[in-house]
């Protein structure tokens, strides 16, 4: 019997207020999808100790850096916010800038969603635009602050793994965001833009790292049928270790 591919995936994190305890939470579509599709999903908190985060990474497959409703800080980018600029916690930012860091260093297979997308690329060196609207000349409405079920073109680049993944034929897929990628990160190529120019998706240009990122949200209710097929392409990257991992998991055994 074939053993499963164990997925970490981070936590959605609300510090303590008056009137409650500190939060974290996944949306279930990430594990749900990640179960469908063959893997053993496991939830990574926000680690305090970058050693604690190695020896989590040593009982996982793959990394899915999840999405959130709020924003990457602007200022930690040198950038201003945006009046729509809506700042994720510290310690979810914190934390999950270490997390896309290590995963890199060790070439674990990542899918990067939303602005867990954004922030590998920020990590691998690329930047962000703090609004689209602001940012491209006629752009797309990529948010809709009332209807969450906003779906939009993808022009897949031939040749990508986005066009392996999805073939031939009109792409519409979800969006709900207003930050979006500037400049690519030197490792990545682009898989997928929208009309406007924004990229929606990347991946790596090396053979030794699997990150595939996706601006829109494959695990969510709205996304269609033909998306799971990226949660599929990652779990199945995550069933070769790369031998950075391999020799990662072997000195933490000596």
């Amino acid at each position: 019997m074939s053993t499963k591919p164990i997925i970490g995936i981070n936590c959605d994190f609300r510090p303590a207020r008056k009137d409650a305890i500190a939060l974290s939470w996944i949306n279930t579509g990430y594990y749900d999808t990640v179960t469908a599709g063959g893997g053993i999903p496991l939830v990574c908190p926000p680690y305090a100790d970058d050693n604690d985060l190695k020896q989590f990474l040593n009982m996982v497959d793959g990394i899915v850096l999840t999405g959130c409703k709020l924003d990457l800080d602007p200022v930690r980018m040198g950038l201003e916010k945006h009046p729509a600029t809506r700042v994720m916690p510290q310690r979810r930012e914190d934390f999950d800038r270490r997390l896309a860091k290590m995963a890199y260093e060790l070439k674990i297979p990542v899918l990067a969603i939303g602005s867990g997308m954004q922030l590998m690329n920020v990590i691998c060196g690329g930047s962000l635009y703090t609004d689209v609207s602001e940012a491209v000349p006629r752009p797309l409405h990529h948010r809709d602050y009332v209807e969450d079920t906003l779906r939009h073109v993808l022009e897949i680049v031939p040749g990508s793994r986005m066009d392996d993944i999805y073939g031939p034929g009109e792409i519409r897929v979800n969006s709900d965001h207003h930050m979006a990628i500037d400049q690519l990160a030197p490792l990545f190529r682009v898989g997928a833009t929208t009309p406007d120019g924004i990229i929606e998706a990347y991946e790596t240009i090396s053979d030794d790292w699997f990150c595939l990122g996706v601006q829109f949200h494959p695990e969510s209710e709205s996304a269609s049928a033909l998306d799971m097929q990226v949660i599929d392409a990652f779990l199945e990257s995550c069933k070769e270790p790369t031998p950075e991992f391999l020799s990662f998991t072997q000195g933490r055994a000596a």
